[in-house]
């Protein structure tokens, strides 16, 4: 076991137990303020929507009562990294006006999502052991990203996000980030028992 992999199960380790914690604060509920839109990436089309003839894309921001889901018409189908650029240029004048705002922060470069054989790799340039990417934000990309198309159309509940912190743009296979899924109350909980999701070919 090298010492890269050691740290990594490491940091692995810390950032399961601020999850639980802070998923446990989020799920009994809590004021959220509201920021503007964070601009990191161009328009996206979307996922197909469920059986019923339309198509739409499913975002997650904060809300006073929590994360919660809108859903924007959209023309064809969304790669992870597509859901994540819409995402992150935040919400609409409308979804504004119903209280939904941003809780991802502005980032020092473009956060990449990848479709995996078994889920979705997200690589972002913050770290969330120390609370730089809080659980607030980070359930809005894991939530986002699992209800994005995936190899296969695994259901939303059973996509593993393996979160890479601290990372540049692009594929990092030395580093398997950690495991976790879009939870309860679309909170970020840790994948127990699960592995990190395999093969990092870039969708869109």
């Amino acid at each position: 076991m090298t010492r890269r992999t050691v740290r990594a199960r490491a940091g692995a380790a810390v950032v399961a137990g601020a999850l639980l914690v802070a998923g446990s604060a989020a799920l009994s509920g809590c004021g959220i303020s509201s920021t503007g839109p964070v601009r990191a990436g161009g328009p996206a089309t979307g996922v197909p929507q469920r059986p019923g003839g339309t198509r739409s894309v499913q975002l997650y921001f904060a809300s006073p009562y929590g994360i919660r889901q809108t859903s924007r018409p959209t023309n064809g189908p969304a790669t992870p990294q597509q859901a994540l650029n819409l995402l992150l240029e935040g919400p609409t004048e409308g979804e504004r006006a119903r209280g939904l705002s941003n809780r991802v922060p502005l980032l020092p470069r473009q956060p990449s999502a990848f479709a995996t054989d078994g889920g979705i790799d997200l690589y972002v340039p913050l770290s969330v052991s120390t609370g730089e990417l809080d659980n607030i934000a980070l359930s809005q990309l894991v939530c986002t990203l699992a209800h994005a198309k995936t190899r296969g159309d695994i259901p939303p509940d059973r996509v593993v996000v393996s979160v890479h912190e601290n990372s540049p743009v692009g594929p990092r296979p030395e580093e398997p980030g950690f495991p976790v899924r879009c939870g309860p109350q679309s909170v970020a909980v840790p994948a127990f028992g699960t592995s990190p999701p395999a093969g990092r070919q870039a969708q869109g």
